[in-house]
């Protein structure tokens, strides 16, 4: 068997989101038989997204079939033409258009549910003004120093960590003026050691000012995540940060809606305190995924307080919840890159 009749089977595999086969859709990077044994490199940018492990198990499962061994590897073509972040393969934003609706802890959970799947994963809280990311993952340890005065973060449950909250004092406040906020984001994302990782998860400043402005203009993003609570106030300040982001040609991934329900744990009844499915009806507004809903539970509470986050939790429903979110991000990621490889 030669390289076209391996070609022709992989024909057969089909990419269920973007409905054509992965040969026609330039997923095929590169393949070679040798007595037996195929390899192949696919073009699947989301490592551990339920979605992509399906391409792949179908693609071996295809060749097994005609007894063929398959050495897989997956990799988007590097079609960047910047040098920030060289060794990140995603940049997803987690932001919103308020405080107070959970965005830090949507992040913390996202980036750690994706690391429980296996993936390399960084955390980078660029909330300068407000960063808590260290207390919600019970970060001890600091950023060291190299000789060449860069940055290497410490790791906490499976992820490297940069937060303003390591700069500064614990109770000192942050009152700085926009030049020195540009000049210390720049800073930490470009002169820090992030090596190689398949997501960087960014929890943005609630908002749409300047240190917004700052970041959307120096990382590399693959795509964003807005987060919001049912209630109509909320809703319309997440609206304001899908323009930010569509003023910017920043791809939304879609629309997570956190703090959606309370579960009474006396009486079992499910309350909506902040209103209900107003997440999902601005997502379908504006023709957007809805990534999914995450309870009200003091769980969540307890977790950021203790420096474990729920996600992690195999036991609790809510980080089940976090963990369908952060799958659910993983896929829309990795669908935003196998995209790209035909444009």
């Amino acid at each position: 068997m030669n390289d076209d009749d391996v070609m022709e089977l992989l024909a057969s595999v089909t990419d269920p989101a973007l409905g054509d086969d992965i040969v026609s859709l330039g997923l095929v990077n590169d393949l070679s038989v040798d007595d037996g044994t195929v390899t192949i490199s696919l073009a699947l940018g989301a490592p551990y997204s339920p979605a992509e492990t399906e391409i792949a198990a179908h693609v071996r499962e295809t060749l097994e079939a005609e007894g063929l061994e398959t050495d897989l590897t997956a990799a988007i073509p590097d079609r960047s033409e910047t040098e920030v972040l060289p060794g990140v393969k995603n940049v997803v934003a987690v932001a919103s258009g308020k405080g107070g609706v959970g965005k830090s802890t949507v992040a913390v959970n996202l980036a750690a549910a994706l690391s429980d799947r296996g993936a390399r994963v960084g955390l980078f809280d660029a909330d300068i003004y407000g960063p808590n990311v260290p207390r919600m993952v019970d970060a001890d340890d600091h950023p060291q120093a190299t000789e060449t005065e860069t940055i290497v973060p410490p790791e906490k449950h499976g992820m490297k960590l940069m937060s303003m909250a390591f700069m500064v004092g614990e109770d000192d406040p942050v009152i700085w003026r926009g030049p020195m906020v540009h000049k210390v984001l720049t800073q930490l994302i470009e002169d820090v050691e992030w090596g190689y990782l398949d997501y960087l998860v960014v929890d943005l400043p609630p908002g749409t000012g300047d240190t917004q402005l700052t970041l959307l203009q120096t990382l590399p993003l693959t795509g964003s995540v807005v987060v919001t609570t049912p209630e109509d106030v909320a809703v319309d300040d997440a609206r304001k940060g899908l323009r930010m982001f569509g003023r910017h040609d920043t791809t939304v991934l879609g629309v997570v809606e956190n703090m959606s329900s309370f579960v009474c744990p006396d009486c079992g009844g499910t309350h909506d305190i902040f209103g209900a499915g107003g997440g999902e009806e601005f997502a379908t507004a504006n023709e957007l995924p809805f990534l999914g809903s995450i309870p009200l539970d003091p769980s969540v509470r307890a977790g950021g307080d203790n420096g474990q986050p729920v996600a992690l939790d195999p036991d609790n429903e809510t980080g089940a919840s976090f963990r369908t979110f952060a799958a659910e991000t993983a896929d829309m990621l990795g669908l935003v890159q196998r995209r790209g490889v035909g444009e």
